[in-house]
């Protein structure tokens, strides 16, 4: 799966991604839900995003909120507008999604029950969670796992970091073994996979039913292939900047056709380049952030060496 990464796998990333990775599964940015007293619940441009498939792979849409009939009122309106799966966030770490949403339903637990009860009387394609292990304590998603088997939901992402940890430290992936032996819901795990060797790893240590790659997918778009055995399991040296050059060419192509204005193209390529960071090619790399134009990251582009 590709994770949802907010302001980063947008409808022109994901159109990407769908061309050269093929995800068994997308999921949308998160959808802001609004309180029920402040008009509908989700913004008319969020609504378009909702659909069952994009590129004939199925499109997760996923929510955030801490108001439950708003968020149930948003389940109902993606689904009129076309979503066939939805997603709960239960890990997002920052505050400013609203108060009680995100990772803070996890502080909120009668709250986060009721509104899954009702979403899935709502729901009538699949409802899936992406949970964090934790508010502050690694240990809480043990005694959620029957909240959710009862919810009746479908499957979990994990990220075994807890909300308060943000994303420091490293995500322990020996939690989502242990969450693996206690519930009988899929779990897909999700956190620190950069590598195919730690996609690898995480599925045999874990025994997950799948992953989820957020940053290291957007480092290396290859991962996913790389991790069906379709690529190289590593790649470096000319391969590599072969490799890169073709992506962020691409970026701005499908940038060009979804974004208003040069400088917003240029600033939403730029946060792609420095996903994949400077260290492999620092040069290169620098240019292409101090680019002041589309014709001089282009030209960066083209006279990478």
């Amino acid at each position: 799966m590709l994770a949802p990464m907010q302001s980063v796998t947008n409808r022109a990333l994901r159109s990407l991604f769908a061309k050269w990775a093929r995800p068994d599964v997308l999921f949308t940015e998160f959808m802001r839900v609004k309180p029920s007293r402040i008009g509908g619940p989700l913004n008319p441009k969020d609504l378009r995003e909702a659909r069952g498939e994009e590129h004939g792979i199925p499109l997760v849409f996923q929510l955030i909120g801490g108001d439950p009939a708003a968020v149930v009122e948003a389940a109902r309106a993606a689904q009129r507008a076309g979503a066939a799966h939805l997603n709960l966030n239960v890990g997002c770490p920052f505050g400013r999604m609203g108060a009680g949403s995100g990772g803070n339903l996890l502080r909120r637990t009668p709250v986060l029950e009721a509104m899954l009860a009702a979403l899935r009387a709502e729901v009538t394609g699949s409802l899936s969670v992406k949970v964090r292990a934790g508010y502050d304590d690694p240990e809480q998603l043990f005694s959620l796992l029957p909240l959710f088997e009862a919810a009746g939901v479908d499957f979990l992402v994990l990220h075994p970091r807890t909300v308060a940890q943000a994303y420091d430290g490293e995500a322990d992936h020996r939690i989502t073994a242990r969450v693996v032996g206690r519930t009988s819901l899929p779990v897909i795990a999700n956190g620190d996979v950069r590598t195919a060797a730690d996609g690898r790893r995480v599925l045999e240590e874990t025994g997950a039913a799948g992953l989820m790659l957020g940053r290291g997918a957007i480092a290396d778009p290859d991962l996913f292939a790389r991790l069906r055995g379709e690529a190289p399991f590593t790649a470096e040296g000319d391969a590599r900047a072969s490799s890169l050059r073709r992506y962020f060419s691409e970026v701005l192509e499908q940038y060009e056709r979804v974004f208003c204005g040069e400088a917003h193209v240029l600033a939403n390529a730029k946060s792609i380049v420095g996903f994949v960071g400077g260290a492999e090619y620092p040069k290169t790399f620098k240019r292409l952030m101090r680019a002041k134009s589309l014709g001089l990251f282009r030209e960066a582009l083209e006279e990478w060496a």
